[in-house]
């Protein structure tokens, strides 16, 4: 292991590590010679220690274990052991994912360990800076505050190498790099050839919300119908200063505005847009009941248009989850997701930035798991998609203005959660929000305090474009959602018979969880971490890449079905014979079920209707029935080598997702089986009959060179319907 170098004093830098329980700091300072410096997380604390200090710890460590008893023996019973602060734990996020830049030299934003006295805050920065001149290292620039010591430099590989064992070094990282430049926002609206209206067969997707702005060139053509539902004016037109209805609309129709104006193409509408103003977004409270006027225009744009897809990007900050009813707007869009068949997505809900802790950059994301940041109503309904939020830019307009000097400090980096995004679980534990999509970024501003995200946001539609920019920018889980809801709405071209559940099903198995995400919220790779991730990203964010149509090597399968109380339905997946040949390589194979179960607000426990599923391997099908004729609930019990998520931490949703990685073919020639089982809550009274569900399942073969696995697995079907009358999953061309 190398050693430090440099530092502004000769003491040590201890990595302690504690053992699970007391999550407070240990007073290990009243040792003499001991100073703490930082609670890095739960388990981790970082102290300076003299020569003296090092050996009086060792001195107590060793009565310790010899007599049993010590002198502030509270103090060694909770350590477990002790580390450096090493190479990779100086590494930060951005740095550890892109690693360093190809360019000859680079700048790195370099992070001190802090220092709450200042004349020790300002020797070890002018210790610093006198070894980075020594290295030949640039600096250009550098921030001095209580809980903050940063300084930016220019270097090259070799000299960053060094900067990572610095004694002194927290961490280092690449600067913050993309932001929205004010340019992006005025681009010329006119530089974009005027749309058509889509085609007569387009799939539609109706947004509820402030309303919209018709007149918007990049809209106008591509809207079926506006209207209002709010009395007495009833007035379909969006608003000012927000204009909300109209950048939600624009994110529903597009998708992605950003990459449109920067890749400067054309726009084409895949999707006819509907709007319903349900709610005034002045911040003046409204007379009207929010659930009223949200079902008026779903049953009128249903039934009028045969709208399927809703987006409503509304969180109410007066009901924030308590953990236990799910009740008010959630019950009424999983209460008309069954009787309608449509499929509504919310977002999880914003932060206020007034509620962010006072050591907001200490306590990201940390803070983001605390009660007060529990989803917002309507995001805990079981039968919707929620969306959580993640972050994109990290250059505010300061920064990218500035390139060279440290100005705001971003709270996320590219990836990594939303700082405003809320949490889960929904009730009974089910795993909410079920994915996440861009939801812009937040910094602390370095002088004046407070918080700023311009340059940082997403980017749409500008309602107010008569007098101003046809473009805006805006940060909030509110314009994750409708790029969740674009993708969902565009699959009904590719499957026009698609249930919600199946439109449900399609967007968790094609969701992964950023690395970024993973690195931050669950390095240590374990249960906790992976609670963490679930509850902040769900599943995780949607790859696209194979949604829509399967590829040569990524196939997606589809089967929708009815099934009675106490009773499996058995799925063989048709895996051809060149997935399992070759040698060990990563196969995956992912597996989604959703179902939209009438609910009861009465009950704790929510959902009349409980399904689940496993996925099993065995020589033969009749040997998978046997096994869950015996053993009703566990069958033959789920195969856990290589599995995501066990079906204990999915089974509490109306949308379960998991995904199994096999590194080599299956011994004896076994096969893979998808067993789904249906058993009722017992205020159930059996009179729904069947239930409805769907399962997607997608089959990837990424790593095997001249992959055909979608032309394989489709003359697999062929042959399997020649010989059977029925088919329980079908493929998707």
């Amino acid at each position: 292991m190398a050693e430090d170098v440099g530092g502004f004093d000769d003491r040590k830098l201890l990595k302690i590590r504690l053992r699970a329980g007391d999550k407070s700091v240990p007073a290990f300072d009243a040792i003499p010679g001991v100073e703490i410096v930082s609670q890095e997380d739960e388990s981790i604390v970082l102290a300076f220690a003299t020569d003296d200090g090092l050996s009086e710890f060792e001195s107590r460590l060793a009565t310790l274990a010899r007599d049993g008893v010590v002198t502030r023996k509270e103090l060694f019973y909770v350590i477990e052991d002790f580390d450096h602060w090493t190479l990779q734990d100086r590494t930060g996020a951005a740095l550890l994912e892109q690693g360093f830049p190809a360019t000859p030299t680079f700048m790195l934003d370099v992070e001190l360990w802090p220092q709450e006295r200042q004349d020790k805050r300002q020797q070890m920065v002018r210790a610093f800076l006198d070894w980075l001149h020594a290295q030949g290292i640039e600096r250009l620039d550098d921030i001095q505050q209580p809980s903050l010591v940063m300084v930016r430099v220019r270097c090259n590989r070799a000299q960053a190498e060094q900067i990572l064992h610095h004694r002194d070094v927290r961490t280092a990282d690449l600067p913050p790099h993309l932001g929205v430049a004010v340019q992006l926002l005025h681009t010329d609206i006119n530089q974009f050839p005027p749309i058509d209206p889509p085609s007569d067969d387009a799939p539609s997707i109706a947004v509820l919300d402030s309303g919209l702005t018709r007149g918007h060139s990049l809209l106008g053509a591509a809207v079926g119908d506006a209207q209002g539902y709010l009395t007495p004016h009833r007035s379909a037109d969006d608003t000012a200063p927000h204009w909300h209805g109209t950048f939600v609309g624009g994110l529903a129709l597009y998708g992605d505005v950003q990459s449109v104006i920067q890749q400067q193409g054309q726009f084409v509408p895949q999707l006819r847009l509907f709007s319903g103003k349900v709610f005034e977004d002045d911040g003046q409270d409204q007379t009207e009941f929010v659930e009223k006027a949200v079902e008026e225009a779903v049953r009128d744009l249903h039934a009028q248009y045969g709208c399927r897809v809703f987006n409503l990007s509304y969180g109410d900050l007066n009901k924030v989850y308590d953990g236990r009813h799910v009740r008010g707007l959630a019950y009424t869009l999983d209460r008309l997701t069954r009787e309608l068949g449509v499929l509504f997505v919310v977002p999880a809900g914003n932060l206020l930035s007034s509620q962010l802790p006072a050591d907001t950059r200490a306590r990201y994301p940390d803070y983001l798991f605390e009660g007060h940041a529990r989803l917002l109503d309507p995001a805990t309904s079981l039968n919707a998609l929620t969306v959580g939020g993640l972050s994109l830019n990290e250059a505010t307009r300061n920064a990218q203005r500035h390139p060279n000097t440290i100005e705001d400090h971003v709270l996320a980096r590219a990836e990594q959660p939303f700082p405003l995004t809320r949490s889960g679980p929904s009730a009974s534990g089910a795993i909410k929000p079920d994915v996440v999509a861009h939801a812009g970024n937040i910094a602390l501003r370095r002088t004046g305090g407070g918080t700023d995200h311009a340059g940082l946001g997403v980017v749409s539609l500008n309602g107010g474009f008569a007098l101003g920019p046809a473009f805006k920018e805006d940060i909030g889980t509110s314009y994750a959602a409708p790029q969740v809801a674009h993708q969902a709405a565009r699959l009904l071209a590719e499957v026009p018979d698609a249930s919600p559940s199946l439109l449900r099903a399609l967007i968790g198995a094609h969701a992964r969880w950023p690395q970024a995400c993973e690195a931050l919220l669950n390095p240590g790779n374990n249960a906790e971490g992976r609670d963490k991730l679930l509850r902040l990203v769900g599943y995780g964010r949607v790859d696209d890449a194979a949604l829509f149509r399967s590829l040569d090597h990524t196939v997606t399968l589809l089967a929708e079905e009815r099934v009675g109380n106490d009773q499996h339905h058995f799925f063989e997946l048709p895996l051809p014979d060149s997935f399992w040949d070759g040698g060990r390589r990563t196969r995956e194979v992912t597996v989604a079920l959703a179902y939209s179960p009438a609910v009861r607000t009465t009950r704790l426990d929510y959902r009349r209707a409980k399904l689940w599923f496993h996925l099993v391997t065995a020589g033969s099908l009749d040997e998978v029935t046997q096994a869950y004729r015996r053993n009703r609930e566990e069958g033959m019990g789920e195969r856990a080598n290589g599995r995501w998520l066990p079906n204990d931490t999915r089974k509490n949703g109306t949308l379960q997702v998991s995904r199994w990685r096999f590194k080599q073919a299956l011994a004896n020639g076994h096969k893979v089986f998808v067993v789904v089982t249906r058993q009722d809550s017992p205020w159930s009274d059996g009179r729904d009959g069947d239930e409805p569900y769907a399962v997607a399942v997608v089959l990837a073969d990424r790593e095997q060179a001249n992959a055909q696995l979608y032309a394989q697995v489709r003359a697999a079907l062929q042959a399997r319907a020649q010989a059977r009358a029925r088919a329980r999953i079908g493929g998707r061309g």
